[in-house]
């Protein structure tokens, strides 16, 4: 009885891999391009609703916002375009202006924290705290976002301005725990010593650059306003 003759195999040569390789590549790269048109628009949209609802949480008396940016010569007028780290002034029910809400972003422990604050412009204080993004350590720096004494510095952190108005009459500082004997220091977090020294760093900066500004033009400034949902 003869053997069955070997079954020959075909190989596949390096050419037929290289274009699978690359069909398969390009066909993942469409699909991946496709997915983010398709969901880019509703992207945008919840992460306009989610600000909206952070500025209205911050600053609860304004029913109305107009994002502020600067001109060339320093001066305040109204936004063209939404910025990546927005500013708003906010109104109330009669049109009245009410507060300012400012986003500002540091280094964390262990990536950029990216704050929103509301400022008081009668009281000269910041009233309102929400951290947007955080990447801290579960359970230790993501403490500063619900440490009932830690979230009790943001009922008047003072952010007065000096005489002439041109910075903050006293820096923004984060203090340890149980230290606070000054109203604009930040009674600290015991165990996230570094996020929420960082807090007090993101607040100084942010608070350096604007209230200034704020407090020269805001009163003046003609808005186009935003409902608030």
């Amino acid at each position: 009885m003869n053997a069955p003759a070997p079954i020959e195999q075909k190989r596949t040569s390096a050419w037929s891999m290289y274009r699978s390789i690359v069909g398969i590549g390009a066909f993942c790269a469409l699909l991946i391009v496709t997915v983010f048109e398709a969901t880019a628009e509703r992207i945008a949209d919840n992460k306009a609703r989610f600000l909206s609802n952070a500025v209205a949480e911050v600053l609860p008396a304004s029913r109305s916002t107009a994002e502020v940016t600067l001109d060339a010569d320093g001066a305040l007028v109204a936004a063209a375009e939404p910025a990546d780290l927005p500013v708003f002034l906010g109104y109330g029910a009669e049109g009245e202006l009410v507060g300012a809400v400012i986003t500002a972003q540091g280094m964390g422990y262990a990536d950029n924290i990216r704050i929103l604050y509301a400022y008081s412009f009668e009281r000269q204080a910041i009233v309102g705290f929400k951290v947007l993004e955080s990447k801290e350590t579960p359970g230790l720096g993501d403490k500063v976002e619900i440490e009932p004494h830690f979230l009790a510095n943001f009922e008047a952190l003072d952010a007065r301005l000096n005489e002439d108005g041109t910075a903050l009459a006293n820096a923004i500082v984060t203090v340890k725990e149980g230290e606070k004997t000054e109203p604009w220091q930040l009674d600290g977090i015991t165990g996230a010593t570094i996020t929420s020294d960082a807090i007090g760093a993101i607040l100084h900066q942010g608070s350096s650059a604007w209230l200034p500004v704020l407090e020269r033009d805001g009163r003046l400034f003609q808005p186009a306003l935003s409902v608030e949902e």
